[in-house]
């Protein structure tokens, strides 16, 4: 079986999946489409840079992350059900997404969560030294959101999906009993959560673009994470913070009924004190690292072949 694996080199996350897929199974892998028994879209909206031909002669998979049905009209059903002519099979990776594909196709689905990489996210017990690194008190009751939250060019619109304005209440919830609260952002487009701390006089960090040692310490910094999605596939933030013991807080979106601890997922409209749990994030994530999570998605691709 060989495998042609489409890399969209985007700056993101798929980025290091590709890498990671490629470097524990070179002897699946082949940089040849035409040679390839079996395609894997891993970003579906990346499909229409392969060849269209070469697509309908070959078994294809294609990884839906997750969909925002406030943002699927039209325009985005018509996109979908043009892929869906060359797709085979439709890799999910969570529940929830699976069930809004089946709504979509009759092509058959399967449900996977991504890996995780336990040599990049793991636990650092001094924490004190790496906030000295940063320049971060140790007096701060220090939160944690690594993920965008802002639209477009404009930077201003916030990413409902990724709930920032929930964030942000969230914030105020929790400044309510510790009053030395501060933020730590990384990533690109921050700019609609910057503005409403500013507004809001809570302290915060932020540091653009970092590597995936620098992130791996951001987490082990951090008092807490908070999810505050609306709509998610994952979020990888959820596995990252379960290997690095990270107490982690997150709305019931994507993998996290999975990994988290029924007493850490909350809903936004009755937010009642979620507990973080570390223990059970912890065991949970574990599951999902590689090398050996890799054997569920070779089950996956063969039963596509």
């Amino acid at each position: 079986m060989k495998i042609f694996i489409n890399n969209p080199q985007e700056n993101w996350v798929v980025d290091r999946f590709v890498e990671e897929w490629i470097s524990y199974n070179k002897h699946l892998h082949t940089n040849d489409i035409k040679e390839a028994d079996l395609v894997w879209i891993i970003s579906p909206w990346t499909w229409n840079k392969l060849p269209y031909k070469v697509l309908k002669q070959k078994k294809v998979i294609c990884t839906i992350h997750h969909i925002d049905e406030s943002k699927f009209d039209n325009k985005e059903e018509k996109a979908f059900l043009k892929r869906d002519k060359i797709v085979d099979t439709y890799h999910c990776i969570s529940e929830k997404t699976e069930e809004q594909v089946k709504r979509k196709t009759r092509k058959k689905t399967f449900n996977l969560p991504f890996w995780s990489n336990p040599k990049i996210f793991f636990n650092i017990t001094n924490k004190e030294n790496l906030r000295e690194k940063y320049g971060i008190s140790n007096n701060d009751y220090l939160v944690g959101s690594f993920q965008r939250d802002t639209e477009g060019k404009d930077l201003v619109s916030p990413k409902l999906s990724k709930g920032p304005d929930q964030f942000v209440q969230i914030l105020k919830k929790i400044q309510k009993k510790q009053n030395n609260i501060a933020v730590l952002l990384t990533g690109r487009r921050r700019q609609y959560i910057m503005n409403e701390l500013k507004a809001a006089g809570i302290k915060y960090y932020y540091f653009e673009m970092v590597r995936f040692d620098e992130l791996n310490e951001m987490y082990n910094m951090l008092n807490l994470y908070v999810v505050s999605s609306r709509v998610e596939g994952g979020p990888q933030a959820i596995l990252e913070c379960g290997l690095s013991k990270t107490p982690i807080i997150s709305t019931d979106v994507g993998i996290a009924s999975k990994v988290l601890s029924s007493e850490s997922i909350y809903d936004f409209e009755t937010y009642n004190n979620p507990i973080p749990n570390v223990d059970t994030a912890y065991k949970n994530s574990k599951k999902y690292i590689i090398p050996n999570w890799f054997d569920e998605y070779h089950k996956l691709f063969r039963e596509t072949l």
